[in-house]
């Protein structure tokens, strides 16, 4: 299977949440950045817990066509909403970019 540089990219990014921190605080505040980009860049955010672990979180965006552009905003986004404070410290926002097989 090859996969087609043109093909619209599809954004996993997953980080564990710092301990202490207000659950409902963390999500509204992602839920927000993900409406702000949304607005912004046309592309929805969707926000997932690990299973049976619920310190680790995944935001995941489909159909990603302009990624300097998307990638530019979320990192904004990131920044205006403060979403770096609820990272665990020692650890980081992991971002992995895929295109669907052809």
């Amino acid at each position: 299977m090859a996969a087609d540089d043109s093909s619209l990219k599809h954004y996993f990014i997953y980080y564990r949440i710092r301990d202490g921190v207000d659950v409902d605080d963390a999500h509204a505040s992602v839920r927000n950045m993900q409406l702000a980009l949304g607005k912004q860049t046309g592309v929805m955010g969707r926000l997932f817990v690990r299973n049976h672990e619920d310190t680790t979180w995944m935001e995941v965006y489909d159909g990603v066509a302009d990624t300097g552009a998307f990638e530019q905003a979320l990192r904004e986004g990131v920044g205006q909403h403060g979403l770096e404070s609820i990272i665990q410290p020692g650890s980081a926002r992991h971002m992995e970019c895929f295109v669907e097989c052809v």
